[in-house]
């Protein structure tokens, strides 16, 4: 198993929290069918989740869409209809992606979390907007104590949408300060031996896993 975890040392520094991102897994049989290769995935994915500490991993069902859910201990381990979680209790919340960007929000007040999955349709809903309302709303986050981490994802000139710098425009817009928005740079599409790349690969791809996690006292 490999992570691409230098880029979220902004939040891995912090004693209450871990994140991780899956890269790659050499050798696992993908497809076109997604259940099918993430099913290939699990045993991978758990390791990887076991690995910061937790035993279970809460998931949106990703439509490609904006909606935002309060992830507690009592809710479904995949939540219907979202495609972003946010949360402060002691949780790991989880999303895949293979091209799409995946955010990490951390409020360094409060320790809220939350995870998005932001590709070209969630960035044109502005995800990002509503996940950093929500905080605020759930939590009492202000959006200036908010660190944000973009994972991975596809970049010109293998897409002709720069979601990536929209996603960063979007964040300081809602009132993130730009000190606080990392941006990996890392384009999936550019290295196939690293990342899966839903559009190079025409649909028969793996998934990455983004993972973010709380240990609340």
């Amino acid at each position: 198993m490999q992570e691409a975890s230098f880029f979220l040392s902004p939040i891995i520094r912090s004693r209450n929290h871990c994140a991780a991102f899956v890269e790659r897994i050499p050798k696992v049989q993908t497809s076109t069918d997604k259940k099918e290769t993430l099913a290939h995935l699990t045993n991978h994915h758990t390791a990887a989740a076991q690995s910061l500490g937790f035993s279970r991993t809460f998931h949106a069902e990703q439509i490609h869409g904006s909606k935002i859910t309060v992830v507690t201990k009592e809710s479904p381990l995949i939540s219907p209809g979202v495609d972003g979680l946010i949360t402060l209790e002691n949780t790991l919340l989880g999303i895949h992606v293979a091209d799409c960007g995946a955010l990490y929000l951390l409020d360094q007040k409060t320790g809220a979390i939350g995870l998005l999955h932001s590709g070209k349709k969630g960035t044109e809903l502005n995800i990002t907007k509503n996940a950093i309302q929500a905080m605020n709303l759930n939590f009492q986050t202000h959006p200036k104590d908010l660190v944000a981490v973009l994972g991975p994802c596809i970049r010109p000139p293998y897409y002709e949408v720069d979601f990536a710098q929209t996603i960063r425009d979007q964040a300081i817009r809602s009132g993130v300060l730009p000190e606080n928005f990392h941006d990996c740079g890392l384009c999936t599409a550019s290295d196939l031996k690293r990342f899966y790349s839903y559009r190079r690969e025409e649909g028969n791809t793996g998934r990455h896993l983004a993972l973010l996690g709380h240990y609340a006292l």
